[in-house]
């Protein structure tokens, strides 16, 4: 079974837009599926992290490489 991914790249913005599209893709999206969100925001991580322990959703990880992160959270 594919599990089914979307990818949101918010390069370049500052927060709180990265959260705010993530809380809009999220919202289109199934239970189960993926979303990864790539940005340059350097506090993404702990933002991310902080929004999500409020939601049904779960962080599965947060990878940084080459000045971005790529943070992976299941729609709970």
């Amino acid at each position: 079974m594919t599990e089914i991914e979307t990818t949101l790249d918010t390069s370049g913005l500052r927060c709180p837009i990265p959260i705010l599209h993530a809380k809009r893709a999220l919202a289109k999206m199934q239970v189960g599926e993926l979303l990864r969100v790539i940005t340059t925001d350097l506090s993404a991580p702990e933002d991310f992290d902080a929004m999500l322990q409020h939601t049904p959703h779960s962080l599965l990880g947060s990878v940084e490489q080459d000045a971005r992160f790529e943070i992976l959270i299941r729609k709970g």
